[in-house]
């Protein structure tokens, strides 16, 4: 389980970054960063906190409440239009770039989930590895991106309800598989990824769902 040991070596406000969304073939990659007070640490739920992954939706819910209540954080979104034009690794990058600016408190030093640093982080940071199974406040940031993307997609399927985004948050499941090739693609769609580039070189005529 996750816990503050990286924190409490790490001298001042220290935040967690993650994001949420690369494997996807619609949608924004989301990045969330999530500072945890001293005084909140105490609180039971954060024995909670681990990998989004690893968590039930309706704990993903919970947590995700008690985490926005509790602790300063911000959100960022890149969309499909920047995942295309820059690559899902570096539009990544920059939304926890961004998120890490859009905190509403000044803060000394993030911890950084992967092995790969955003560039023009306003504070020193750290890369931890496999971070939200390390550090409780990584894990939090995991928590509120995975949340608020699903939130996204959901609401998306509304409106594009040929995909199960509602329960595939854009992955490759064979639901939208099959329908990208029924009904084509969306403007949600991320054109650079292999099966929408391979549907669009098909030279398809199906309308644009």
């Amino acid at each position: 389980m996750p816990d503050f040991s990286l924190e409490d070596n790490i001298e001042g406000k220290v935040c967690g970054l993650d994001e949420v969304g690369r494997g996807p073939l619609a949608g924004p990659v989301v990045a969330a960063c999530v500072y945890i007070p001293n005084d909140v640490r105490a609180l039971p739920f954060t024995l909670e906190l681990k990998d989004s992954k690893k968590l039930s939706k309706p704990k993903l819910a919970e947590l995700y409440e008690l985490i926005i209540a509790h602790c300063p954080y911000a959100i960022s979104e890149m969309s499909p239009v920047v995942i295309d034009e820059v690559n899902i690794s570096q539009a990544s990058l920059r939304a926890m770039a961004e998120a890490l600016s859009g905190m509403p408190l000044p803060l000394d030093h993030a911890l950084v989930d992967g092995n790969r640093m955003p560039q023009g982080l306003i504070c020193p940071a750290t890369t931890v590895i496999k971070g939200d199974n390390v550090s409780s406040s990584i894990a939090a940031a995991s928590i509120v991106a995975k949340v608020h993307r699903d939130r996204i997609m959901k609401k998306l399927a509304e409106e594009h309800p040929y995909y199960g985004w509602e329960s595939n948050a854009g992955y490759p499941s064979p639901q939208h598989l099959a329908g990208i090739d029924a009904h084509g693609i969306t403007p949600h769609h991320r054109k650079s990824f292999a099966p929408v580039r391979n549907f669009i070189e098909r030279g398809t005529t199906k309308k644009i769902a």
